[in-house]
């Protein structure tokens, strides 16, 4: 390794030797030492960014949702993604408790009730789906793996009256067949050989588009890995994968979920179906970007 002095790193930079000097000093040129009171710069160290060029990098929205969820913020697009992803996801595999039960559940750890019977597996399932986003935000840079998506239906199933049946699998693929709306899935046997195919072809591609996000969904939820929750952990997959490239995440509500399961039924021969009601989704979700005042590719 050659290295260069202050003065020639300077001239390379295009800068004062006095910056250059601070730079290393504050520890920002990887491999810069010190011989006395000379510094040695590698001769291929690249100029670090000025201060004021990282600030004005506008943040991604997985960045801002892992900052208010170290910090605990209250009231902003990590607390309002929890409560609607949950409220709606759960809503729609029958799920009874409202959204001010799910709000309440989220913000105060407790749920009141009065002249009212709740559903013991509707609240644990609902704290596990709180547990489960948090689960994305922290993995959503790593590769879509079983291991990750069998983590998921863990943290969702655990406690629930399911997971106490002999014959359920928690975390783990099912072991009964099973139809969806009168389809037949994936056999059990063929299921673990199924699920690694889709992913080494899912994993094989470069980048990933809004389309193949889809693709993948639509694949993942007719092999049906799982004895219950596909549905849940396959749309938290879609958010984790959107976070993952920067595309802006959706949420589907009940306005949307006939046309969500019409999509998903006409994927191999109409793929707008599905396409235009996950948009729709989308568009809703940039309304909560934009009110958070929080920048995303248009």
């Amino acid at each position: 390794m050659r290295y260069l002095s202050v003065a020639e790193t300077a001239k390379k930079w295009d800068i004062s030797e006095r910056s250059v000097r601070n730079y290393c000093a504050h520890g920002r040129v990887p491999g810069a030492f010190l011989t006395g009171k000379t510094w040695n710069v590698p001769e291929d160290a690249t100029k670090p960014l000025r201060a004021n060029q990282k600030k004005n990098k506008p943040k991604t929205l997985l960045s801002i949702l892992r900052e208010e969820k170290k910090s605990k913020y209250s009231g902003g697009i990590y607390h309002k993604t929890q409560i609607d992803l949950t409220y709606n996801s759960n809503h729609m595999e029958g799920g009874r408790l409202t959204h001010d039960q799910t709000r309440y559940i989220f913000e105060t750890n407790t749920i009141g009730v009065e002249n009212e019977t709740l559903n013991v597996d509707d609240v644990i399932e609902t704290a596990n789906h709180f547990c489960c986003i948090d689960m994305i935000i922290d993995n959503a840079k790593s590769t879509l793996s079983e291991k990750f998506i069998k983590e998921l239906h863990l943290i969702l199933k655990s406690g629930t009256s399911d997971s106490r049946l002999e014959w359920f699998a928690v975390g783990d693929y099912r072991k009964r067949p099973n139809e969806v709306g009168g389809v037949p899935t994936a056999m059990p046997e063929d299921v673990a050989d199924e699920m690694k195919k889709l992913l080494i072809e899912y994993n094989g591609k470069d980048t990933k588009t809004f389309e193949d996000i889809l693709d993948f969904h639509v694949k993942f939820e007719k092999i049906h890995p799982f004895q219950d929750g596909n549905g849940r952990v396959g749309r938290l997959i879609m958010f984790e994968e959107c976070l993952k490239y920067n595309i802006v995440p959706f949420i589907i509500d009940d306005n949307l979920k006939l046309f969500y399961y019409r999509g998903l039924k006409e994927w191999s021969n109409e793929k707008g179906y599905l396409t235009d009601t996950c948009l729709t989704a989308q568009d809703k979700y940039k309304a909560y970007l934009d009110y958070f005042r929080i920048e995303y590719d248009k």
